[in-house]
């Protein structure tokens, strides 16, 4: 009984987890068409001191960027991989395994995202190029960050679990 109570409580997990990361995307996708509607140059940049709402709306995409980040290779994906009875490990071993499945085009480029976290939140105070630099790395990535959850939701979907 415990066995089918653990698959039971698997598939909420999974289906509870794409739930969150749907919400996550429309979130992310509204900053970034508020960030994003022109170009992000330093010259912008230089107006965050002086604009709130331009400071804010920055503030939301960056953490709407990391979270999904975070729940994607921190949570969904780990869920997905227990789904698969895929032994979750470190996260650096999950991203191999979803490198290999087919379900993360490249580690490499995840890694990369992944530093762009002090970057956009450490860095910009002082260096507004490493900001603008960052923050235009990011945003031509959402595609990417936004595939891997499709491919995880497609693979589910492909098992009858979810949407």
């Amino acid at each position: 009984m415990k066995s089918k109570n653990n698959a039971v409580d698997k598939l909420e997990r999974v289906m509870f987890l794409q739930r969150v990361v749907d919400r996550e995307i429309h979130h992310l996708n509204y900053s970034a068409s508020k960030i994003f509607h022109q170009p992000f140059t330093l010259e912008l940049a230089e107006q965050l001191n002086s604009n709130e709402e331009l400071a804010e709306q920055l503030e939301a995409f960056i953490s709407r960027f990391c979270r999904l980040q975070d729940t994607l290779g921190d949570k969904f994906l780990p869920a997905w991989l227990d789904i698969l009875e895929e032994k979750t490990n470190v996260a650096i071993d999950n991203l191999d395994k979803a490198e290999k499945i087919g379900v993360l085009p490249s580690v490499e480029l995840w890694l990369e995202l992944r530093q762009l976290r002090n970057q956009m939140i450490h860095e910009y105070i002082e260096d507004l190029n490493l900001l603008v630099d960052a923050l235009q790395t990011a945003h031509g990535n959402l595609g990417f960050l936004m595939g891997v959850a499709d491919a995880i939701n497609t693979d589910l979907s492909s098992r009858g679990i979810g949407r």
